[in-house]
């Protein structure tokens, strides 16, 4: 609508002169001026009325009021129900303040504050067209223009100029009038509203309020999840701003402070559907990890989702942690005590206070007309019907007498913003007063330079206020006009607790104090129920994060040789040391080494002892018959050489499984191959000598060279020397010692691992330090093949030759043996078992084909060690020649016969 047209409707309302029953009032332009500014149809005006309900208490100075005296109403209707607690409480808490104000004569003295107070009726619309009420004596108006019919001016009475305003209650609906009241610089001081936006003095410069922003009930919120170590939660927000910019400083705050986490953030619509809460519930229970539900929502809209979890059969599933709108209140628990069992919940720091409680107890319907909501309350307080001139008794409900008094013939209890709306009144009275004794001093009423009073000074003075409030605590402002958050926490508790109800666990002032073992549970349990994404790792375990989802993981353990390094992480421990059993750090491997009680042990060693014991007994028998035949007939001088080599051979056994050292080890190396180079160097040497015979007979009957007993020797000592030579340049090469190997016994299951205690030899080592011996066995072998033709009692060509049949034989068996454990975990138990095994068993077929039969005769048939005839190289190559003869013979059919008697002496 035009401005003209607006104009028009103002002229034709108008009246001049003095009407019925006074003059002509104009009271209708600045409202529709405004009306226009702010796009509001007169029409919705005009529906309203033009003349708001309202409370004038008249003063020097008048303070504004907006207080949701009555609930939102239905479609179309602005109003519903009367309030009894959020409404008339808060608002009877001003006009207390007010009295007790204009009482004391040290504050505002001979100066009385005035209010005229409004309802919203909880209704940010409603609210902001109540509210044009404040701001039309600052409306600069023409009337030059107006006339009455008679040709006077109209008589336009001069509206109150409302110096600051106390309120509004809700969020929603002080941001609405904000914008009104800073367009003309009007003071706003909220006694419940905490929206973080609010704090915007950008948007809401003339706006404070006496109750903490909900920025620092998110704190404390955050503080108050943490403490009780969830990290995964759901927000439930009532739609609008309240709810909304509550969680939105809830969500901000938990992800600056980190390791917390939103399962779901959902919106409460202002007017839910049928079957709303039930499938917000069943959302809810998507990621039902998340127990833990942060409510930032209002009362009716508290009371919907605990009903809709109880109709889930949720009851005691949902931890929920409340903010201020549900603080400490029955209503929204009411029937649903055992579904909000356990609920923590926040409420800004208050007291009851006492000289309220004794001024609205006091009041009747005879002392307090001014309040015209006092009657309707009266009514529902004490559930009568007054009776009223042109009202209808209604027979359904008693009559009210007038004579029923407050908390004795009703239920009542403070309700917990009282104490907010006295300090936002008192905050308004010291400014004036620290304004007025800077502005008029010595005055003793309102001077001019407060006549009017200028807005933007009196915030510098509300801004600069610093108190005592009504409950003893501090009132002071920040810098963006809001108060210092000091919050109590509560617990509904029910279980195992003389009192059923909220009980006070902590407080949060900056930082949160939590009295964790004053806390219940559903069932009466102590322990903090987990709302947490995943659980806590086991030792040994690692995190496995989820992909954009920093408080759910899966659990890995550490496997094989890996410890765990972190959280995060697993790492492999050092080569010489395996993880603890939980894992969460490395351990010695223990070193082990071949004993003596071994089962691996106990077999070499005894076969070695009857070698030693054997070989003893052959030594000693032959010095003792160091000059009988059969000892000259075998060649003592190699025999005695190679008696040696085999005492050696057996002798290794003992220095395997000893307990490695750098001695230890240097004789190792020394004797492993030396014992086996002796021996196969003198049987080498012995079958040697009689091929060389055998083929020297066939072609002449002049001797070999080097087949005396002194040549013997230093043919087979000069094959020892080669052994020997080879083993100083190895210990010059690399001096021996013992090493640690942690790779032999090294089982996936590193409970089973073990460092081995051995000497710095490998298996090539081994093998080279065998392998000049496994040499002259060969050649040794390859002889005694060549001699096999040798006649039958000449000299020992057969027992070498099966000896070393023997042999081969019993080291190929200990090839595959020895190579093909290289993989097992019990390698050297194996393998130095299988090597002294296998070389006491090659020494042994030498001892036994050689020397035991000699021994045998020399003992036990001693009538066969006698000389026989010495025969010279010509009668050997004859007899030689003539066992070849003999042999064409029986080839050709021929029999012929001819004794070939041996001659041992050679």
């Amino acid at each position: 609508m035009h401005f003209a047209a607006l104009l028009a409707v103002h002229k034709s309302q108008s009246c001049c002169g003095f009407g019925p029953p006074f003059g002509c009032h104009v009271t209708t332009f600045p409202r529709l001026l405004l009306m226009l500014f702010l796009g509001l149809s007169p029409e919705t005006w005009a529906q309203q009325g033009t003349q708001p309900h309202s409370i004038k208490i008249e003063g020097d100075i008048t303070l504004g009021g907006l207080f949701p005296v009555h609930s939102r109403g239905p479609a179309g209707v602005p109003c519903g129900e009367i309030k009894r607690e959020k409404g008339i409480h808060r608002m009877e808490a001003m006009l207390y303040a007010l009295d007790q104000i204009n009482s004391d004569p040290d504050l505002l003295p001979n100066i009385t504050l005035g209010a005229r107070i409004l309802d919203t009726c909880s209704r940010d619309t409603y609210a902001l067209e109540q509210s044009l009420t404040f701001v039309q004596a600052l409306i600069q108006k023409d009337n030059s223009d107006v006339r009455c019919s008679n040709g006077e001016p109209p008589i336009i009475p001069k509206p109150e100029r409302v110096v600051g305003v106390i309120g509004a209650s809700g969020s929603s609906v002080s941001i609405m009038v904000a914008n009104v009241l800073r367009l003309f610089a009007i003071p706003q001081i909220s006694y419940a509203s905490t929206a973080p936006e609010l704090s915007d003095k950008s948007r809401y410069e003339f706006f404070s309020r006496v109750v903490p922003p909900d920025s620092y009930q998110a704190q404390a919120m955050v503080d108050i999840v943490k403490a009780m170590g969830w990290n995964y939660v759901s927000t439930l927000a009532s739609e609008g701003n309240y709810g909304e910019s509550g969680v939105d400083a809830f969500l901000q705050i938990s992800r600056e402070a980190g390791g917390l986490c939103i399962a779901q953030s959902i919106k409460i619509p202002r007017e839910p559907k049928p079957g709303g809460f039930d499938k917000i519930i069943k959302r809810l229970m998507e990621t039902s990890n998340a127990r833990g539900v942060i409510i930032f929502a209002n009362e009716d809209d508290i009371r919907r989702v605990l009903e809709a979890a109880k109709r889930a059969n949720l009851t005691g599933h949902f931890l929920f942690v409340g903010s201020d709108s549900w603080g400490a209140k029955s209503s929204p628990i009411l029937d649903q005590e055992d579904v909000a069992e356990g609920a923590v919940t926040i409420l800004p720091k208050r007291a009851s206070i006492d000289g309220f409680d004794n001024y609205f107890t006091s009041r009747s319907l005879e002392n307090n007309r001014r309040n015209i909501w006092f009657a309707e309350y009266w009514e529902d307080d004490f559930k009568c019907k007054l009776t009223r001139a042109g009202i209808k008794y209604d027979l359904g409900r008693r009559k009210c007498t007038g004579e029923e008094r407050i908390a004795q013939e009703s239920q009542y209890e403070q309700e917990g913003k009282v104490q907010f709306v006295i300090d936002a009144v008192y905050v308004m009275a010291h400014a004036l007063h620290s304004m007025h004794l800077d502005l008029c001093p010595g005055s003793m009423g309102v001077c001019e330079k407060m006549d009017p009073v200028e807005g933007s000074k009196l915030l510098q003075y509300i801004r600069s206020v610093n108190f005592n409030g009504s409950a003893g605590t501090g009132v002071m402002f920040n810098e963006n006009g809001d108060a210092p958050g000091r919050y109590d926490i509560f617990q509904f508790q029910l279980s195992n607790t003389t009192n059923p109800g909220y009980r006070c666990i902590g407080q949060w002032t900056n930082y949160l104090r939590l009295n964790a073992e004053e806390m219940q549970w559903s069932g009466g349990d102590s322990a903090v129920p987990d709302s947490v994404c995943s659980f806590p790792c086991e030792l040994g375990e690692r995190k496995k994060m989820v992909k954009g989802v920093p408080c759910c993981w899966h659990c890995e353990l550490c496997d094989g040789y890996q410890y765990q390094l972190d959280e995060l992480n697993c790492d492999m421990c050092p080569f010489d040391m395996r993880p603890m059993p939980n894992r969460t750090g490395c351990r010695s491997t223990p070193i082990i080494k071949l004993e003596w009680s071994s089962p691996w042990a106990i077999i070499p060693v005894f076969l070695a002892v009857l070698g030693i014991l054997a070989t003893s007994g052959c030594i000693i028998t032959f010095i003792r018959f160091n000059n009988s035949p059969i000892v000259r007939a075998s060649g003592r001088e190699l025999s005695y050489v190679l008696l040696t080599g085999i005492f050696l051979i057996y002798l290794i056994t003992f220095l395997m499984i000893a307990e490695p050292s750098a001695p230890v080890c240097a004789f190792r190396r020394l004797l492993l191959g030396l014992g086996m180079c002796i021996t196969y160097s003198a049987m080498l040497t012995k079958t040697n000598r009689i091929y060389r015979i055998f083929e020297q007979g066939k072609k002449a009957v002049t001797p070999p060279p080097f087949i005396s007993p002194a040549s013997q020797l230093i043919i087979t000592f000069i094959l020892i020397g080669v052994q020997l030579l080879g083993v100083f340049i190895w210990f010059g090469v690399v001096p021996p010692h013992t090493i640690i190997d942690y790779e032999e016994q090294h089982p996936p299951n590193p409970e089973f691992a073990r460092g081995v205690l051995k000497c710095d030899m490998s298996d090539l080592a081994l093998v080279l330090c065998l392998s000049y011996s496994i040499v002259l066995m060969v050649t040794c072998t390859v002889y005694a093949i060549k001699s096999r033709g040798v006649p039958e009692t000449f000299n020992e060509a057969k027992p070498i030759g099966f000896t070393m049949y023997t042999t081969c034989i019993v080291w190929l068996a200990f090839v595959p043996i020895f190579f093909g454990t290289a993989q097992s975990t019990e390698k050297m138990f194996i393998q130095t078992t299988t090597l002294t095994v296998s070389m006491s068993l090659s020494a042994t077929v030498s001892l036994g084909m050689l020397y035991i039969p000699k021994v045998y005769v020399i003992i036990f048939l001693p009538e066969q060690n006698v000389q026989k005839r010495k025969r010279s190289f010509k009668a050997v190559a004859s007899a030689v020649t003539t066992q070849l003869s003999q042999k064409e013979d029986k080839q050709n059919g021929e029999s012929k016969s001819s004794a070939i008697v041996p001659d041992r002496s050679q």
